[in-house]
């Protein structure tokens, strides 16, 4: 866990979902290569040819935008596939419940925090997508706040995600604060917004966070 900045007093939380709130490469990976091989059939590609396509494309596309990375929705549209057609590519391929499982752990720490703050994920998935996917880890109940690509329209990284978090949190973006597991997509912008951001390596770093931010009630 690294903490880049930690506001005076913290309202709100905005969790960052996949590879953040589960800790499972092989699901992550799923997620990546179920979409690479869609994209490739339609066109004509091996899934070998279009993962290499794919990864020029995004190293491009993050240099482009001086950042070291970027996020797979982003270089989707480089290739024509608009917002809407990815939200529904995610809707019909990713089946969470394949991959994750409760983790009581995880619902313990989320009720202890969300007794002091106001709890949200802000994922590029669908919102469909990440109800099927807390639901399976047993913390559905435990988040107030759902924005996914299908919110905005958008990717992160991108400002819209997490104003739109803080607007629906009813809390300035000066007393929120992101956790995700990648800096470039869930720390970097929030920060410039005013937020706090803590980067994590997995669940693991989630149920150390009470003591953390109970510190800045």
């Amino acid at each position: 866990m690294r903490i880049y900045f930690l506001p005076a007093k913290i309202r709100a939380l905005a969790f960052d979902m996949d590879l953040t709130l589960y800790t499972n490469p092989e699901y992550g990976q799923y997620q990546i290569d179920s979409l690479v091989e869609r994209l490739g059939e339609l066109r004509g590609l091996s899934f070998e040819e279009m993962s290499r396509e794919v990864e020029k494309t995004r190293k491009a596309l993050a240099d482009s935008q001086g950042r070291k990375s970027t996020s797979l929705s982003n270089v989707l549209a480089v290739f024509g596939i608009d917002t809407e057609e990815v939200v529904s590519w995610r809707e019909e391929i990713f089946q969470p419940e394949r991959f994750i499982k409760e983790d009581l752990k995880l619902k313990a720490t989320l009720e202890e925090l969300s007794q002091s703050f106001v709890l949200g994920v802000v994922t590029n998935n669908p919102v469909l997508v990440a109800r099927k996917t807390l639901n399976a880890l047993g913390v559905g109940e435990c988040f107030s706040i759902l924005v996914g690509l299908d919110t905005c329209m958008v990717s992160k990284p991108h400002e819209m995600p997490f104003l739109k978090f803080s607007e629906l949190s009813g809390c300035p973006l000066e007393s929120c604060v992101s956790i995700g597991d990648r800096y470039e997509v869930d720390i970097d912008i929030p920060l410039r917004l005013g937020m706090g951001g803590i980067l994590v390596d997995g669940v693991q770093d989630v149920y150390c966070l009470p003591p953390v931010l109970t510190l800045k009630l």
